[in-house]
Protein backbone atom coordinates (compact mmCIF):
# COMPACT_ATOMS: atom_id res chain seq x y z
CA UNK A 1 0.00 0.00 0.00
CA UNK A 2 1.21 2.93 -0.92
CA UNK A 3 2.39 5.77 1.77
CA UNK A 4 0.08 9.29 0.41
CA UNK A 5 2.83 12.55 0.92
CA UNK A 6 0.61 15.34 2.47
CA UNK A 7 1.80 18.32 4.10
CA UNK A 8 1.77 19.40 7.96
CA UNK A 9 -1.34 17.48 9.32
CA UNK A 10 -2.94 16.82 12.58
CA UNK A 11 -1.07 15.74 16.34
CA UNK A 12 1.22 18.25 17.82
CA UNK A 13 2.37 16.20 21.37
CA UNK A 14 3.92 19.54 22.49
CA UNK A 15 4.73 18.67 25.88
CA UNK A 16 7.96 16.29 25.76
CA UNK A 17 10.85 17.65 25.64
CA UNK A 18 13.97 16.26 25.56
CA UNK A 19 17.08 17.77 23.94
CA UNK A 20 18.30 14.79 22.34
CA UNK A 21 15.41 13.57 21.54
CA UNK A 22 15.41 10.68 19.40
CA UNK A 23 13.43 10.43 16.66
CA UNK A 24 13.18 7.30 14.40
CA UNK A 25 12.57 3.69 13.03
CA UNK A 26 13.02 0.11 10.62
CA UNK A 27 11.46 -3.27 9.51
CA UNK A 28 9.12 -5.54 7.00
CA UNK A 29 6.43 -6.92 7.81
CA UNK A 30 3.79 -9.70 6.89
CA UNK A 31 0.84 -10.65 8.87
CA UNK A 32 0.52 -14.36 10.74
CA UNK A 33 -2.25 -16.21 9.71
CA UNK A 34 -2.09 -18.16 12.85
CA UNK A 35 -3.44 -14.64 15.05
CA UNK A 36 -6.27 -15.29 17.01
CA UNK A 37 -8.95 -12.98 17.82
CA UNK A 38 -8.41 -11.94 22.25
CA UNK A 39 -11.57 -13.44 23.99
CA UNK A 40 -13.07 -10.89 26.52
CA UNK A 41 -11.98 -14.38 28.77
CA UNK A 42 -8.38 -13.78 28.53
CA UNK A 43 -9.35 -10.06 29.48
CA UNK A 44 -8.44 -10.75 33.37
CA UNK A 45 -6.51 -13.73 32.60
CA UNK A 46 -3.64 -12.56 30.90
CA UNK A 47 -3.10 -9.08 33.15
CA UNK A 48 0.57 -9.30 33.94
CA UNK A 49 3.60 -6.84 33.37
CA UNK A 50 6.15 -6.56 30.50
CA UNK A 51 10.04 -5.39 30.87
CA UNK A 52 12.26 -4.19 28.75
CA UNK A 53 16.15 -3.40 28.90
CA UNK A 54 17.10 -0.27 29.01
CA UNK A 55 20.21 0.91 27.22
CA UNK A 56 21.92 4.50 27.25
CA UNK A 57 22.79 7.31 28.98
CA UNK A 58 22.48 11.01 30.10
CA UNK A 59 26.24 11.56 29.27
CA UNK A 60 27.25 11.58 26.23
CA UNK A 61 24.52 10.17 24.71
CA UNK A 62 21.81 11.67 25.87
CA UNK A 63 19.06 9.68 25.83
CA UNK A 64 17.98 5.92 27.09
CA UNK A 65 16.21 3.34 24.65
CA UNK A 66 14.55 -0.02 24.79
CA UNK A 67 14.82 -2.72 21.58
CA UNK A 68 11.38 -3.44 20.46
CA UNK A 69 10.29 -6.07 17.74
CA UNK A 70 7.99 -5.10 15.18
CA UNK A 71 6.08 -6.64 12.26
CA UNK A 72 5.97 -10.64 11.24
CA UNK A 73 8.68 -11.74 11.52
CA UNK A 74 9.46 -9.36 14.30
CA UNK A 75 13.10 -7.42 13.67
CA UNK A 76 14.56 -4.73 16.27
CA UNK A 77 14.02 -1.54 16.41
CA UNK A 78 15.57 0.72 19.02
CA UNK A 79 13.36 3.41 20.38
CA UNK A 80 13.85 6.43 22.87
CA UNK A 81 11.89 6.10 25.82
CA UNK A 82 9.49 9.05 25.98
CA UNK A 83 7.04 10.04 29.16
CA UNK A 84 6.51 13.48 27.21
CA UNK A 85 4.69 11.83 24.74
CA UNK A 86 2.23 9.38 24.12
CA UNK A 87 2.60 8.42 20.36
CA UNK A 88 4.94 5.76 19.20
CA UNK A 89 6.77 5.99 15.71
CA UNK A 90 9.47 4.98 13.88
CA UNK A 91 11.41 5.61 10.47
CA UNK A 92 9.56 4.85 7.57
CA UNK A 93 10.50 3.62 4.36
CA UNK A 94 8.21 5.98 2.14
CA UNK A 95 10.67 7.18 1.13
CA UNK A 96 11.69 9.24 3.76
CA UNK A 97 13.33 12.67 4.33
CA UNK A 98 15.57 13.14 7.49
CA UNK A 99 15.77 9.18 8.56
CA UNK A 100 19.38 8.28 9.67
CA UNK A 101 19.40 4.43 9.30
CA UNK A 102 19.60 3.11 5.83
CA UNK A 103 17.13 2.20 4.08
CA UNK A 104 17.14 -1.70 4.44
CA UNK A 105 16.49 -1.07 8.33
CA UNK A 106 13.46 1.66 7.84
CA UNK A 107 10.11 0.42 8.69
CA UNK A 108 8.16 -0.36 5.36
CA UNK A 109 4.37 -0.84 5.81
CA UNK A 110 2.24 -3.17 3.57
CA UNK A 111 -1.37 -2.78 2.97
CA UNK A 112 -1.51 -2.11 7.46
CA UNK A 113 -2.14 1.70 7.07
CA UNK A 114 -4.66 2.95 9.57
CA UNK A 115 -7.34 4.73 7.60
CA UNK A 116 -8.92 8.42 8.43
CA UNK A 117 -12.18 7.31 10.11
CA UNK A 118 -10.18 5.05 12.45
CA UNK A 119 -11.68 5.70 16.00
CA UNK A 120 -7.49 5.84 17.14
CA UNK A 121 -7.03 8.41 14.13
CA UNK A 122 -8.71 11.22 16.26
CA UNK A 123 -6.39 10.64 19.10
CA UNK A 124 -3.56 12.20 17.10
CA UNK A 125 -4.99 15.19 15.89
CA UNK A 126 -4.61 18.84 17.33
CA UNK A 127 -7.77 19.90 16.07
CA UNK A 128 -11.11 18.11 17.25
CA UNK A 129 -12.40 19.26 14.06
CA UNK A 130 -10.40 16.99 11.94
CA UNK A 131 -12.51 15.56 8.53
CA UNK A 132 -11.83 12.83 6.41
CA UNK A 133 -12.49 13.94 2.85
CA UNK A 134 -12.50 9.69 2.24
CA UNK A 135 -13.20 6.97 4.50
CA UNK A 136 -10.36 5.60 2.53
CA UNK A 137 -7.85 8.10 3.32
CA UNK A 138 -4.99 7.08 5.44
CA UNK A 139 -4.38 8.76 8.90
CA UNK A 140 -1.64 11.37 9.25
CA UNK A 141 0.14 12.60 11.95
CA UNK A 142 2.45 14.93 13.13
CA UNK A 143 4.52 15.33 16.29
CA UNK A 144 6.03 18.64 17.51
CA UNK A 145 8.32 18.85 20.24
CA UNK A 146 9.16 21.25 22.41
CA UNK A 147 12.75 21.63 21.11
CA UNK A 148 11.27 21.99 17.65
CA UNK A 149 11.89 18.76 16.18
CA UNK A 150 9.47 17.45 14.99
CA UNK A 151 8.07 13.95 12.89
CA UNK A 152 5.40 13.81 10.23
CA UNK A 153 4.18 10.50 9.00
CA UNK A 154 1.11 7.62 8.81
CA UNK A 155 -0.34 5.58 11.18
CA UNK A 156 -0.14 1.95 10.56
CA UNK A 157 -1.11 -1.21 12.55
CA UNK A 158 1.28 -3.97 13.02
CA UNK A 159 2.59 -7.05 15.49
CA UNK A 160 4.59 -6.57 18.48
CA UNK A 161 5.51 -9.60 20.39
CA UNK A 162 5.54 -9.66 24.46
CA UNK A 163 6.43 -11.88 26.80
CA UNK A 164 4.87 -11.11 30.34
CA UNK A 165 5.83 -12.03 33.53
CA UNK A 166 3.06 -14.78 34.29
CA UNK A 167 4.51 -16.57 31.54
CA UNK A 168 2.26 -15.81 28.66
CA UNK A 169 3.60 -14.49 25.20
CA UNK A 170 1.21 -12.44 23.49
CA UNK A 171 1.53 -10.53 19.51
CA UNK A 172 -1.36 -7.92 19.50
CA UNK A 173 -1.52 -5.32 16.61
CA UNK A 174 -1.26 -2.38 17.54
CA UNK A 175 -0.93 1.10 16.26
CA UNK A 176 2.13 3.28 15.56
CA UNK A 177 3.85 6.57 13.30
CA UNK A 178 6.04 5.30 10.66
CA UNK A 179 7.71 8.80 10.13
CA UNK A 180 8.34 9.61 6.71
CA UNK A 181 9.58 13.22 7.71
CA UNK A 182 12.00 14.14 10.53
CA UNK A 183 13.67 17.34 10.92
CA UNK A 184 15.72 17.91 14.52
CA UNK A 185 16.67 21.35 16.40
CA UNK A 186 19.96 23.01 17.26
CA UNK A 187 23.50 21.98 16.11
CA UNK A 188 23.56 18.86 17.08
CA UNK A 189 24.05 15.41 14.88
CA UNK A 190 20.35 13.76 14.81
CA UNK A 191 20.25 10.86 17.33
CA UNK A 192 21.13 7.56 16.36
CA UNK A 193 18.02 5.83 17.68
CA UNK A 194 15.10 4.42 15.23
CA UNK A 195 12.30 6.30 16.74
CA UNK A 196 10.36 6.96 19.50
CA UNK A 197 8.37 5.18 22.63
CA UNK A 198 5.79 7.28 23.74
CA UNK A 199 5.07 6.46 27.43
CA UNK A 200 2.20 8.95 27.99
CA UNK A 201 -1.31 8.14 28.75
CA UNK A 202 -3.00 9.12 25.51
CA UNK A 203 -5.35 6.61 24.24
CA UNK A 204 -2.63 6.28 20.87
CA UNK A 205 0.28 5.25 23.17
CA UNK A 206 1.42 1.67 23.06
CA UNK A 207 0.91 1.35 26.98
CA UNK A 208 -3.37 2.58 26.35
CA UNK A 209 -3.66 -0.37 23.55
CA UNK A 210 -2.18 -2.83 25.34
CA UNK A 211 -4.41 -1.89 28.86
CA UNK A 212 -7.88 -1.25 26.16
CA UNK A 213 -6.93 -5.38 25.54
CA UNK A 214 -6.58 -6.54 28.78
CA UNK A 215 -2.84 -7.37 29.25
CA UNK A 216 -1.91 -4.87 31.86
CA UNK A 217 -2.37 -2.31 34.51
CA UNK A 218 -2.64 1.10 33.36
CA UNK A 219 1.06 1.63 34.91
CA UNK A 220 4.53 1.92 33.18
CA UNK A 221 7.45 2.74 35.25
CA UNK A 222 11.38 2.98 34.43
CA UNK A 223 14.96 2.92 36.65
CA UNK A 224 17.86 4.48 34.56
CA UNK A 225 20.81 3.94 36.08
CA UNK A 226 23.75 6.45 36.44
CA UNK A 227 25.97 4.05 35.01
CA UNK A 228 24.18 3.55 31.90
CA UNK A 229 21.38 1.10 30.87
CA UNK A 230 18.43 0.29 33.39
CA UNK A 231 14.53 -1.14 32.71
CA UNK A 232 11.14 0.06 31.56
CA UNK A 233 8.06 -1.97 32.15
CA UNK A 234 4.51 -2.06 31.80
CA UNK A 235 1.83 -3.33 34.62
CA UNK A 236 2.46 -3.09 38.21
CA UNK A 237 4.26 -6.38 38.72
CA UNK A 238 7.42 -4.75 39.86
CA UNK A 239 5.89 -2.09 42.16
CA UNK A 240 7.86 -2.61 45.24
CA UNK A 241 5.55 -2.83 48.46
CA UNK A 242 6.77 -0.53 50.40
CA UNK A 243 9.11 2.59 50.49
CA UNK A 244 7.85 4.16 47.71
CA UNK A 245 6.89 8.21 47.68
CA UNK A 246 3.96 8.62 45.80
CA UNK A 247 2.42 12.66 44.68
CA UNK A 248 -0.91 12.95 42.70
CA UNK A 249 -1.31 14.00 39.51
CA UNK A 250 -2.05 17.34 38.21
CA UNK A 251 -5.61 17.13 37.06
CA UNK A 252 -4.02 19.82 34.71
CA UNK A 253 -1.97 16.93 33.54
CA UNK A 254 -2.10 16.80 29.59
CA UNK A 255 -2.78 12.73 28.38
CA UNK A 256 0.47 13.06 26.39
CA UNK A 257 3.05 14.00 29.41
CA UNK A 258 3.27 13.46 33.70
CA UNK A 259 3.33 16.18 36.04
CA UNK A 260 2.96 16.82 39.24
CA UNK A 261 3.10 19.93 42.44
CA UNK A 262 3.50 22.58 43.50
CA UNK A 263 7.06 22.14 44.40
CA UNK A 264 9.28 23.98 46.69
CA UNK A 265 13.32 23.88 45.96
CA UNK A 266 15.11 23.26 49.04
CA UNK A 267 19.10 23.69 48.89
CA UNK A 268 21.22 21.73 51.75
CA UNK A 269 17.76 21.16 53.67
CA UNK A 270 17.10 24.96 53.64
CA UNK A 271 13.69 26.08 52.07
CA UNK A 272 14.55 28.74 49.11
CA UNK A 273 12.92 31.69 47.17
CA UNK A 274 11.97 29.23 44.68
CA UNK A 275 8.36 27.87 44.88
CA UNK A 276 4.88 27.11 43.27
CA UNK A 277 6.80 24.85 40.38
CA UNK A 278 4.67 22.35 38.69
CA UNK A 279 6.63 20.01 37.37
CA UNK A 280 6.86 17.42 34.32
CA UNK A 281 8.44 14.30 34.62
CA UNK A 282 9.97 13.73 31.08
CA UNK A 283 12.32 10.61 30.56
CA UNK A 284 12.45 11.99 26.71
CA UNK A 285 14.77 15.23 28.30
CA UNK A 286 18.68 14.56 28.84
CA UNK A 287 18.23 17.23 31.56
CA UNK A 288 16.45 18.93 33.64
CA UNK A 289 14.81 22.19 32.90
CA UNK A 290 13.48 25.25 35.34
CA UNK A 291 12.03 28.59 34.01
CA UNK A 292 14.21 31.43 34.43
CA UNK A 293 13.47 32.58 37.76
CA UNK A 294 14.06 29.00 39.52
CA UNK A 295 17.07 28.38 36.93
CA UNK A 296 18.87 31.83 38.20
CA UNK A 297 18.09 31.18 42.07
CA UNK A 298 20.00 27.38 41.72
CA UNK A 299 22.56 29.20 39.79
CA UNK A 300 23.16 31.77 42.47
CA UNK A 301 23.07 29.16 45.12
CA UNK A 302 25.05 26.80 43.85
CA UNK A 303 27.79 30.10 43.15
CA UNK A 304 27.68 30.93 46.05
CA UNK A 305 28.25 28.19 47.86
CA UNK A 306 31.14 27.53 45.97
CA UNK A 307 32.93 30.22 46.79
CA UNK A 308 36.62 29.88 48.27
CA UNK A 309 36.56 26.30 47.11
CA UNK A 310 38.77 24.65 44.62
CA UNK A 311 36.93 25.07 41.78
CA UNK A 312 37.18 27.67 38.89
CA UNK A 313 34.56 28.29 36.07
CA UNK A 314 35.16 26.59 33.10
CA UNK A 315 34.04 28.94 30.62
CA UNK A 316 36.14 26.61 27.30
CA UNK A 317 34.02 23.32 27.78
CA UNK A 318 31.40 23.43 25.76
CA UNK A 319 29.44 20.64 26.90
CA UNK A 320 26.79 22.56 29.08
CA UNK A 321 26.37 26.46 29.79
CA UNK A 322 27.79 26.29 33.17
CA UNK A 323 30.95 24.54 34.20
CA UNK A 324 33.80 24.26 36.85
CA UNK A 325 37.17 22.93 36.76
CA UNK A 326 39.34 22.07 39.33
CA UNK A 327 43.64 21.30 39.85
CA UNK A 328 42.91 18.30 37.70
CA UNK A 329 40.98 16.97 35.43
CA UNK A 330 37.53 15.31 36.97
CA UNK A 331 37.35 11.51 36.42
CA UNK A 332 34.17 10.90 38.16
CA UNK A 333 31.63 12.67 40.09
CA UNK A 334 33.07 10.99 43.17
CA UNK A 335 35.93 13.43 42.75
CA UNK A 336 33.51 16.54 43.43
CA UNK A 337 30.38 15.56 44.65
CA UNK A 338 32.42 17.03 48.17
CA UNK A 339 32.14 20.31 46.58
CA UNK A 340 28.21 20.62 46.18
CA UNK A 341 25.16 20.84 48.27
CA UNK A 342 22.29 18.62 47.93
CA UNK A 343 18.97 20.12 46.28
CA UNK A 344 15.17 18.51 46.86
CA UNK A 345 11.79 19.23 45.97
CA UNK A 346 9.40 19.28 48.09
CA UNK A 347 5.84 18.80 47.60
CA UNK A 348 3.64 21.46 49.11
CA UNK A 349 0.47 19.13 49.88
CA UNK A 350 1.96 16.33 51.23
CA UNK A 351 4.31 17.23 54.39
CA UNK A 352 7.68 16.10 54.30
CA UNK A 353 7.25 14.52 50.23
CA UNK A 354 10.80 15.61 49.04
CA UNK A 355 12.49 14.41 45.58
CA UNK A 356 16.31 14.36 46.99
CA UNK A 357 18.47 15.21 44.35
CA UNK A 358 21.71 14.76 45.20
CA UNK A 359 24.84 16.11 43.35
CA UNK A 360 25.19 13.32 41.27
CA UNK A 361 21.41 13.58 40.61
CA UNK A 362 22.41 17.30 38.88
CA UNK A 363 26.34 17.43 37.78
CA UNK A 364 28.13 15.67 34.80
CA UNK A 365 31.20 15.00 33.73
CA UNK A 366 32.43 16.04 30.52
CA UNK A 367 35.14 14.26 28.80
CA UNK A 368 36.71 17.25 29.53
CA UNK A 369 37.55 16.27 32.61
CA UNK A 370 35.12 19.03 33.82
CA UNK A 371 32.28 19.23 36.00
CA UNK A 372 29.04 21.09 34.80
CA UNK A 373 25.90 22.14 35.85
CA UNK A 374 22.67 19.05 34.41
CA UNK A 375 20.23 22.01 35.06
CA UNK A 376 19.33 24.35 32.25
CA UNK A 377 17.37 27.63 31.66
CA UNK A 378 14.08 26.13 29.87
CA UNK A 379 12.85 30.03 29.16
CA UNK A 380 15.76 30.50 27.17
CA UNK A 381 15.26 27.17 25.19
CA UNK A 382 11.37 28.22 24.47
CA UNK A 383 9.87 26.12 27.44
CA UNK A 384 8.74 29.12 28.59
CA UNK A 385 7.37 28.49 32.59
CA UNK A 386 7.66 24.80 31.81
CA UNK A 387 9.66 23.06 34.50
CA UNK A 388 11.10 19.58 33.41
CA UNK A 389 12.48 16.49 35.52
CA UNK A 390 15.00 14.65 32.72
CA UNK A 391 16.66 11.86 32.95
CA UNK A 392 19.69 13.39 34.80
CA UNK A 393 17.50 13.67 37.91
CA UNK A 394 15.71 10.30 37.60
CA UNK A 395 18.65 8.00 37.35
CA UNK A 396 18.67 5.55 40.36
CA UNK A 397 15.35 6.02 41.23
CA UNK A 398 12.60 3.55 40.45
CA UNK A 399 9.64 6.53 38.77
CA UNK A 400 6.28 4.86 37.92
CA UNK A 401 3.54 6.49 36.24
CA UNK A 402 0.14 4.99 37.77
CA UNK A 403 -2.53 6.11 35.54
CA UNK A 404 -5.36 3.99 37.34
CA UNK A 405 -4.97 5.82 40.50
CA UNK A 406 -3.49 9.11 39.16
CA UNK A 407 -0.52 9.21 40.92
CA UNK A 408 3.46 9.35 40.32
CA UNK A 409 6.09 7.51 42.65
CA UNK A 410 9.59 7.56 43.15
CA UNK A 411 12.14 5.34 45.17
CA UNK A 412 15.84 4.85 45.53
CA UNK A 413 16.80 1.83 43.67
CA UNK A 414 19.60 -0.56 42.07
CA UNK A 415 18.58 -0.12 38.33
CA UNK A 416 21.59 -2.65 37.72
CA UNK A 417 19.27 -5.04 38.72
CA UNK A 418 15.22 -6.57 38.08
CA UNK A 419 13.67 -6.35 41.89
CA UNK A 420 12.80 -9.76 42.80
CA UNK A 421 15.51 -11.24 39.84
CA UNK A 422 19.08 -12.06 41.64
CA UNK A 423 21.21 -11.38 38.89
CA UNK A 424 22.68 -7.77 37.10
CA UNK A 425 21.47 -7.10 33.73
CA UNK A 426 24.38 -8.59 31.50
CA UNK A 427 23.18 -10.20 28.70
CA UNK A 428 19.77 -11.41 28.23
CA UNK A 429 16.88 -11.19 30.98
CA UNK A 430 16.64 -14.41 32.57
CA UNK A 431 13.01 -16.45 32.03
CA UNK A 432 10.79 -15.37 32.65
CA UNK A 433 11.13 -11.71 32.06
CA UNK A 434 12.93 -12.03 28.37
CA UNK A 435 11.03 -9.75 26.12
CA UNK A 436 11.21 -8.94 22.47
CA UNK A 437 14.28 -10.64 22.11
CA UNK A 438 13.86 -12.76 18.71
CA UNK A 439 12.35 -15.60 20.50
CA UNK A 440 8.77 -14.94 19.04
CA UNK A 441 7.99 -15.80 15.39
CA UNK A 442 6.38 -18.91 14.89
CA UNK A 443 7.26 -20.56 18.27
CA UNK A 444 4.80 -18.26 20.13
CA UNK A 445 3.03 -20.59 22.19
CA UNK A 446 -0.17 -18.22 21.28
CA UNK A 447 -0.75 -15.08 19.68
CA UNK A 448 -3.40 -12.80 19.47
CA UNK A 449 -4.91 -10.28 17.33
CA UNK A 450 -6.81 -6.54 17.86
CA UNK A 451 -9.76 -6.82 16.21
CA UNK A 452 -10.69 -3.97 14.01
Amino acid sequence: MDVKMKGITALHTLLQFLLFSAIFPLSFSAQPRNAKKLSSDNHHRLSSSAVFKVQGNVYPLGHYTVSLNIGYPPKLYDLDIDSGSDLTWVQCDAPCKGCTKPRDQLYKPNHNLVQCVDQLCSEVQLSMEYTCASPDDQCDYEVEYADHGSSLGVLVRDYIPFQFTNGSVVRPRVAFGCGYDQKYSGSNSPPATSGVLGLGNGRASILSQLHSLGLIHNVVGHCLSARGGGFLFFGDDFIPSSGIVWTSMLPSSSEKHYSSGPAELVFNGKATVVKGLELIFDSGSSYTYFNSQAYQAVVDLVTQDLKGKQLKRATDDPSLPICWKGAKSFKSLSDVKKYFKPLALSFTKTKILQMHLPPEAYLIITKHGNVCLGILDGTEVGLENLNIIGDISLQDKMVIYDNEKQQIGWVSSNCDRLPNVDRDLEGDFPHPYATNLGIFGDRCPASYEETD
